[in-house]
């Protein structure tokens, strides 16, 4: 037996295919925490004047159901 017949598995290309996947995945993963942490949302204390247009979606639908009189 050859020993270029069966090399190790760290020489084999495909492992590190298989491998690039999941760590690639895991980077942009601490990437992404990275900018969220970062850049948190900001906390909007005072409400918002609603209109007419941006009532809730329950009684927007109820609304849209009913008949004007």
């Amino acid at each position: 037996m050859n020993p270029q017949d069966n090399p190790p598995w760290y020489r084999l290309p495909i492992v590190w295919m298989v491998i690039a996947g999941p760590a690639a995945v895991v980077v942009a993963g601490f990437a992404t925490l990275a900018i969220a942490i970062a850049n948190p949302d900001p906390v909007i204390s005072v409400p918002q004047a609603r209109s007419s247009t941006e009532m809730p979606a329950v009684q927007g639908r109820n609304h849209a159901a009913t008949p004007r009189p």
